[in-house]
């Protein structure tokens, strides 16, 4: 059995389910991958390019419940030579009730199935080897949230080995089986801007009354994107990490962080070529997530090259984040200005948004901006279409918010966060100056302020200019029924969906 204490290793490259790719992969029996293609693709990640890890993602999409089952069964050779568990980690992410009430409940079965993936395992292999013993819990707020999941488990779960139906009668454990692993691990993902600049005391609060040796932290960069915008999300992001490093170092327990970066500037720019810039400005990231632009839009060596260079390179210390004041003030202006244009440009990107085409099979999910009632009720899609439509239009997201700083500002940016301009020369390659005619005009003013900031970093893609301007006469003709052939072919020169 492996113990949760005693991990042998922390995985390095996590492979995702996030449907942010153009390329349909050689194994998917169709554009939408779902079943029996997402099992395939946790073979080809462990196999072929180099993942340690996969996350099985129950939260807003159907995945296959039996996994554990299916991968040791059809991929037999592979997982006896590499036990999973072992040498290759499963990461289950389930659904938060406190924000999804309608799924709440698989939260409870996804529990209930952990002790039979076991059972399949310890069959499988002919010893106790736990295949799954950490689950991904979204959206955390505080430390209670996590101890209630792992209270439940203990209780609801291992603990009901213990019971007896009748009295007299043998205890469940007898009947149908020990329940193991005895406990699990969980990794709170954290997304909200208020949570991100606590994630050191939510941490340590959960900490308090356990001995573990080890705890990750997993920090979302997409929909911070979505909700703050991109260049406060990347600040939110160095500011969590710097403070789990002091916390880290005051309590002598390892703290291993994930970073949840896609391949669009706006969420996270991690891309096959851009792995040595992000080593150098994450250097306490322990796990970066391969999300699915990544594994299918490069070449596969390409690929397979970036994530050995990710396994080899070693985990150093957190950069310092200083002055944090000045930063949480400049996180705090920027999502303020952020949001207004966001609001404001609501109704065109929503126009857009239905004909991104999909990629995997999802249930309904509103998103963290939908649920805030600070700025008026605006509904978004999630943070993949949302890319997918306003950089369809030429209006990169990563331009967004940033129209509030001044001279003063971009000095302290440049001294905390000198990858900033680069990757939003990367973004606004694909800026489309016509799009200023669909916008509200303090917005689009605000916008072309922000860009002459910027322009001597600037380099336009033409290939993609076009197309976007034939997107664009195609909205102001209010003809947007067949967009999605555009929309590919944009988004195929930028390696990415959203």
């Amino acid at each position: 059995m492996i113990d949760i204490a005693t991990r042998p290793r922390i995985p390095r490259c996590m492979s995702t389910q996030h449907p942010d790719n153009v390329t349909v992969p050689f194994f998917a029996q169709g554009p939408v991958m779902e079943g029996m293609d997402e099992i395939r693709e946790a073979y080809y990640a462990f196999s072929h390019l180099g993942c340690d890890e996969q996350m099985w993602d129950f939260e807003g999409k159907e995945v296959d419940e039996f996994v554990v089952e299916k991968l040791l069964t059809t991929y037999e050779g592979f997982f006896r030579a590499f036990p999973l568990g072992r040498e290759m980690f499963l990461t289950l992410r389930v659904p938060n009730p406190a924000v999804e009430k309608s799924q709440g409940k698989i939260l409870l079965e996804v529990l209930q199935g952990i002790p039979r993936a076991n059972d399949v395992a310890r069959f499988f292999y002919g010893e106790d080897v736990a295949p799954i013993f950490e689950i991904i819990f979204p959206m955390t707020t505080s430390a209670e949230e996590l101890n209630r999941v792992r209270r439940y488990y203990q209780v609801f779960v291992t603990g009901k080995g213990e019971a007896v139906l009748t009295p007299g009668d043998i205890p469940l454990k007898e009947w149908i089986g020990e329940f193991h692993p005895t406990a699990i691990q969980i990794i709170p993902l954290i997304e909200d801007k208020e949570s991100l600049l606590q994630a050191d005391t939510i941490i340590r609060a959960y900490l308090q009354d356990k001995d573990l040796s080890y705890q990750r932290v997993f920090l979302a960069r997409s929909d911070p994107a979505l909700n703050y915008g991109s260049l406060a999300a990347r600040l939110l992001v160095k500011a969590a990490l710097s403070r789990l490093d002091r916390l880290e170092e005051e309590l002598g327990i390892p703290i291993y962080p994930i970073l949840g970066a896609g391949s669009a500037p706006f969420r996270g720019n991690f891309r096959p070529d851009t792995v040595e810039r992000h080593l150098a400005e994450h250097p306490s990231i322990q796990t970066f997530t391969i999300q699915s632009a990544f594994k299918y839009d490069y070449p596969a060596p390409a690929i397979i090259q970036a994530i050995e260079t990710l396994k080899r390179a070693p985990r150093k210390s957190a950069q310092p984040v200083e002055p944090e004041g000045r930063i949480v003030d400049l996180i705090e202006r920027i999502s303020a200005c952020y949001q207004r244009q966001v609001r404001a440009i609501a109704p065109l990107m929503n126009h857009i948004a239905p004909t991104v085409p999909r990629r995997r099979m999802r249930k309904l999910h509103i998103g963290l901006f939908g649920y805030s009632r600070s700025i008026g009720g605006v509904s978004l899609p999630r943070a993949i279409s949302f890319c997918a439509a306003l950089y369809s239009l030429g209006l990169p997201p990563e331009i967004l918010g940033i129209s509030c700083l001044g001279q003063e500002d971009l000095a302290l940016l440049r001294e905390i966060d000198p990858g900033f301009e680069v990757d939003l020369g990367d973004a606004l390659q694909y800026l489309n100056e016509e799009v200023y005619t669909l916008l509200p005009l303090t917005e689009a003013e605000e916008i072309r302020r922000t860009v002459r900031l910027l322009r001597p970093t600037l380099s336009q893609d033409h290939a993609h200019r076009e197309i976007t301007a034939t997107i664009i006469r195609r909205v102001e003709k209010e003809n947007v029924k067949d967009l999605s052939d555009l929309i590919l072919r944009a988004a195929w020169i930028r390696k990415f969906l959203g």
